[in-house]
């Protein structure tokens, strides 16, 4: 809006002087943009999540590697129920998740034969990042009070490096300020532990 009053002024200042000549450059647009291409452009970039795919920056990968414990449960998702696990989501706690950089492994997810799988040389990627409770209800429809997202939540997504396909379970992993790491499971989430080595 601005722009457009900015270039209202100096056409009617230009058109006053008379004496000024003015060319026009067949590969340029003189003309402003229009307020809706403007406004596709958020102004606030921590209202949204930014939705690409990453690799790992050095300080997520040194948090994230290592043995992790399911410790407890914090609800579920909205969307749906998950089964197996609702409503008291006990049968992972006390379960463990290999996450290395050379090796993923959830078959320390022991009561589920569907969450047995091992991966060699995984493909860790940031596939989201949220950079607050507000910003991340609106793009997963979790709002679970024990999850208390204030900061910047990463989503990483487990890939297979010769085919590039995620890990086949309904496993998701968020990081929350390189200092909580949760797990989502269907639409079961619980919060993680990791074991000192």
């Amino acid at each position: 809006m601005k722009k457009t009053i900015l270039a209202c002024i100096m056409i009617m200042l230009i058109s006053a002087c008379g004496n000024v000549e003015t060319t026009s450059n067949p590969n340029t647009s003189s003309e402003p943009k229009s307020e809706t291409e403007e406004s596709i452009i958020p102004k606030n970039t921590s209202e949204y999540c930014t939705v690409e795919r990453i690799s790992l920056d050095s300080e997520t990968e040194k948090y994230f590697y290592g043995i992790w414990k399911v410790e407890k449960l914090l609800g579920f998702a909205k969307s749906y129920n998950d089964a197996s696990e609702y409503p008291t989501g006990q049968k992972f706690i006390g379960d463990k998740i290999i996450i290395k950089k050379d090796l993923f492994s959830s078959k320390g997810l022991k009561k589920y034969s569907n969450y047995q799988y091992e991966l060699k040389n995984p493909l860790y990627e940031i596939t989201a990042t949220c950079y607050n409770s507000d910003s991340f209800y609106r793009l997963y429809k979790i709002d679970i009070s024990d999850l208390n997202i204030n900061d910047a939540v990463q989503t990483i997504d487990i890939s297979d490096p010769s085919t590039k396909l995620s890990i086949p379970v309904s496993v998701s992993f968020f990081v929350v300020n390189n200092d909580r790491l949760i797990l989502l499971s269907e639409a079961a989430i619980f919060e993680l532990e990791k074991i000192p080595n």
